[in-house]
């Protein structure tokens, strides 16, 4: 377990809502920010206060759109937040939500990383995902940041739309990497439930994504952003040297983190919770002094094993060769090429990436894993 302490800050609001999105988030309570705003201050104060919060060794907003807050409404939930020195602190960023005047601001504050969602820049892509952002305003919003300090930037992109071809692909990560990101996180684009893609999915109107071709889209991002100098460091993130995001890491080493906002999760000495779902009742929780949790589990020894090896075999330094079944299970997977043995460790070959879901579940289950649980692709989801 990593000696870092996070704090995860969730804006629930969005300008428009994407054709596959299933997070929390809402596009008709605009009215509701300024408040919302004040309850998450009034809430790190309070945890602060009772000393359920200590100095942040990394802060991430994220959404919903965190940038459709004004500089200063952010600026005040971060000034409530302790920080280490030299803590990351990484905003969300929608290419159509921000301008110069708002990145010198955030930087001003302390952010130091903004994560941008480009998901395609292929036209047509983006309206089959529903994003409606043109691919001038991500070149705009990149020259921005840098004028403004922003010493990294991630860009998000998402592959294995309806209608998209090998070739859109290719060309949407030859466009970012003109940007010269230090981070980029490629995820596989899946169908849940409740979203208009899932609906359409469901009703025969779209295909679902084919996992041949989302593996093959996978490998070659892998192949030209390693060309370029961002190398993978856990399944669906790539990055310069330096720039990994030390947030999402330390929630893949199993570390504490604070959530702040509706429906964001907290992890503290093994006990993990989660806050009401929407904006609303967090805001009314706060302003009657009680705690905004809708629920919380205690993680026993064994379970807390297990999500370590899962949560540590997603990323490059992968986890310490168990024993057991699990490392029964290791060996032969190393002899399929599916894992690699280095050093007393074990960690995905590209191989075991396209299959990790199954790679892990034959890890934790051991001899007890169905082969019908094998996948042919992980997909991600931030």
């Amino acid at each position: 377990m990593t000696d870092g302490f996070g704090v995860y800050v969730h804006v629930p609001f969005c300008a428009r809502r994407c054709d596959y999105c299933d997070f929390a988030t809402w596009t008709d309570r605009a009215h509701l920010v300024d408040a919302y705003v004040d309850a998450c201050v009034t809430d790190l104060r309070r945890r602060e206060d009772e000393g359920r919060a200590r100095p942040a060794t990394t802060v991430f907003f994220g959404g919903g759109t965190p940038s459709l807050l004004e500089a200063d409404q952010l600026a005040a939930i971060l000034e409530a937040i302790a920080r280490r020195p030299g803590a990351e602190v990484t905003v969300e960023c929608n290419p159509d939500s921000v301008d110069p005047h708002k990145l010198h601001a955030y930087r001003r504050a302390g952010v130091n990383r903004i994560s941008l969602g480009v998901q395609s820049t292929a036209p047509h892509v983006l309206a089959a995902l529903g994003r409606t952002h043109e691919r001038g305003n991500v070149v705009r919003a990149v020259e921005w940041a840098r004028v403004a300090g922003i010493a990294s930037i991630s860009v998000d992109v998402v592959y294995g739309a309806h209608g998209e071809s090998m070739s859109d692909w290719r060309r949407s990560i030859e466009d970012v990497l003109e940007l010269r990101p230090e981070h980029v996180s490629a995820y596989a684009l899946t169908v849940e439930p409740g979203t208009p893609l899932g609906g359409r999915v469901a009703t025969d109107a779209t295909p679902p994504p084919d996992d041949d071709d989302q593996a093959a889209k996978y490998e070659l991002a892998d192949d030209l952003l390693g060309h370029a100098g961002l190398e993978w460091y856990e399944l669906s993130n790539f990055a310069r040297t330096g720039h990994e995001s030390r947030h999402n890491l330390l929630y893949w080493s199993s570390g504490e983190y604070l959530g702040i906002g509706c429906a964001a999760h907290g992890h503290r000495r093994g006990r993990r919770w989660w806050n009401v779902r929407t904006p609303e009742r967090y805001i009314a929780a706060v302003r009657r002094g009680r705690s905004p949790e809708a629920g919380a589990e205690i993680l026993d020894a064994p379970t807390r094993a297990d999500e370590a090896l899962m949560l540590g075999l997603r990323t490059r330094h992968g986890v310490e060769v168990p024993d057991g079944s699990a490392g029964r299970a290791a060996a032969r997977l190393v002899d399929s090429g599916h894992l690699e043995r280095r050093d007393g460790r074990i960690r995905l070959t590209r191989t075991g990436r396209l299959l990790a879901t199954a790679v892990t579940t034959e890890l934790v289950g051991g001899d007890r894993t169905p082969a019908a649980r094998w996948q042919s692709v992980e997909s991600s989801a931030r």
